[in-house]
């Protein structure tokens, strides 16, 4: 498949251990490529570079196999781009902005507008400045996809939408992909990620740490049981006698503890498929309230290397 987006050893550096340092994907025509981190992580950063709005201290960025920063003017009519941050000019109405952005870019398809007008919901004819937060989102997504773009670059898409137009703006990344469009999706909601991704990056502290296939979390072979047992004794032996999971992992290799809770008298079980047998097996020597499956997500995994922050905050 051909590589829209190639990102490579992408770094610039801001200081005091901000910016972003040796970033490297790349965005496959055709598939919706998930960015996942919390704010200040980087994401932002790296798309402006993707843009060719910065020019990169090190590191390559090509975007249709062309360099982004000496050819974004070539880029831009190929493009719909969603920044994260909105900022509309003030003294026009709705309209007068939507037909700014049509001369700018010389296309004018009207049908496109009024079906994107339709779906979110938007009447344009209000003064941009006098806006909800939710109207000037809807109004910059209506004006980045009017031109039906190839290739689109969503930073914090649903940020400021109502549950929803976050779940209308979800269905419109699924419509957009089977027609064939490319989509770079920078988020710090799991479930969006989760409902349209096929691949996803995980950043941390402006660096790669994590670079999967959705299918290896929703088909991961790794499984996690709650186990309530039906007496403190037995919860107090079968406790001792599993070994602790440090982190949490997709790389299960034994039988092992991810939680306990001693008042409910529960214990997490991390397991992979192979050793199922073997743990049924070593509960049947304990009294057993219940045995429940625990669904392995995206958040699970992307915990792995944030549990130890304090200073974020994400969304499920």
């Amino acid at each position: 498949m051909e590589n829209i987006i190639v990102v490579d050893n992408l770094t610039q550096d801001y200081g005091h251990g901000r910016g972003v340092f040796d970033v490297s994907f790349v965005v496959k025509k055709g598939e919706v490529f998930g960015f996942l981190g919390p704010n200040g992580a980087g994401k932002s950063t790296t798309i402006r570079h993707i843009m060719g709005f910065s020019k990169p201290q090190k590191g390559d960025i090509y975007v249709f196999n062309l360099e982004s920063f000496s050819n974004y003017y070539k880029i831009l009519d190929k493009v719909g781009y969603l920044p994260g941050e909105i900022a509309l000019p003030e003294g026009l109405t709705g309209w007068e902005f939507i037909k700014m952005m049509w001369s700018l870019r010389a296309v004018e398809n009207k049908e496109r507008l009024e079906y994107l007008l339709d779906m979110f919901k938007l009447d344009p004819s209000g003064e941009t400045k006098k806006m909800s937060l939710g109207d000037k989102r809807k109004l910059a997504i209506v004006t980045a996809f009017m031109h039906d773009p190839e290739l689109l670059i969503l930073d914090e898409p649903t940020s400021g939408l109502d549950p929803v137009m976050q779940q209308t703006f979800i269905d419109f990344v699924k419509q957009e992909k089977k027609r064939g469009k490319t989509i770079l999706l920078s988020s710090h909601m799991f479930n969006e990620v989760e409902a349209t991704c096929d691949r996803v990056a995980i950043i941390k502290d402006g660096k790669i740490v994590s670079e999967f296939d959705t299918s290896q979390i929703t088909h991961n072979e790794n499984k996690s049981f709650e186990v309530v047992l039906k007496n403190k004794e037995d919860f107090q032996k079968l406790l001792k006698n599993l070994p602790k999971l440090h982190k949490n992992t997709i790389n299960i290799k034994k039988i092992s503890v991810k939680s306990y809770d001693e008042d409910k008298k529960s214990i997490i079980i991390a397991v992979n498929d192979k050793d199922i047998n073997s743990l049924v097996a070593m509960l049947s020597e304990f009294k057993v309230e219940t045995f429940t499956q625990v669904k392995f997500t995206l958040e699970d995994y992307f915990m792995q290397f944030y549990r130890e922050d304090k200073k974020f905050r994400l969304e499920v």
